[in-house]
């Protein structure tokens, strides 16, 4: 590879099918690109391979890829925003192709017979004489206003660190309020036992007070029954 500076290459792909493309400089980057491709992992919607002094930057979007090759001293600030400049002007033009419904000549699952790659073939011809320019001046534009590049790429980065902030408090919200519901669940379930407790309570003190009266009733039978015994002996009889 030579080494130029700043954005290098960049192409639009629809799963490994490259539908347009621009490069103002030789090499085989647009080779390691596709080789990249087709390693992708499925986990996520940014990724950075570093080769030889260059970085290939790429960023899914709606099972497009969109890639920018820059030279290492440009960082990934420049190749992002670049990429993100890119996503959005594409999804723009193609919106209506982007979200239909019905099958797709460069879906990669679909039949491969020789109708279907003269489809795709022309597709992505039509795609990159239409496109190919569009990415040379997004190219351009990006790295004439390197300073507008970088304010974009701090706006972006403040805002993905407020959404994370955001998504963390959201977090501990939700988590607050399942501890909250779970605090009102044994609250609830203590209300529950401390009743149980009074209910038995005054079953206890109801079944003590009956065998209270019970023994005094028959305690005080005994004693009248005691007295009368003693009454009739002494008397000998009733007629005393």
């Amino acid at each position: 590879m030579s080494n130029p500076k700043g954005l290098i290459y960049s192409f639009v792909a629809k799963g490994t099918v490259v539908l347009a493309e621009h490069t103002s400089y030789s090499g085989n980057f647009s080779t390691i690109a596709v080789q990249c491709l087709q390693r992708l992992p499925s986990n996520s919607t940014k990724y950075t391979y570093s080769c030889d002094g260059h970085t290939f930057n790429f960023l899914v979007d709606s099972g497009f890829v969109f890639l920018a090759v820059a030279d290492e001293a440009s960082g990934r600030s420049l190749p992002f925003v670049f990429l993100e400049r890119v996503k959005d002007d594409f999804k723009q033009r193609y919106a209506a192709s982007i979200i239909s419904d019905g099958p797709h000549p460069l879906e990669d699952d679909a039949d491969s017979d020789d109708d279907l790659f003269e489809d795709r073939f022309s597709i992505a011809y039509n795609l990159d004489r239409e496109f190919g320019p569009k990415l040379k001046e997004h190219m351009q534009y990006c790295m004439s206003h390197p300073e507008e590049m970088s304010k974009i790429a701090k706006v972006k980065a403040q805002i993905a660190e407020v959404k994370g902030v955001m998504i963390d408090n959201i977090e501990r919200v939700l988590d607050r309020g399942e501890k909250i519901e779970l605090l009102v669940d044994k609250t609830e379930n203590l209300q529950f036992q401390a009743d149980s407790f009074q209910r038995q309570g005054r079953l206890l003190r109801r079944k003590m007070w009956f065998q209270n009266f019970q023994l005094k009733l028959i305690v005080g039978g005994s004693v009248v029954a005691f007295i009368l015994i003693v009454w009739l002996v002494a008397c000998g009889g009733f007629k005393c």
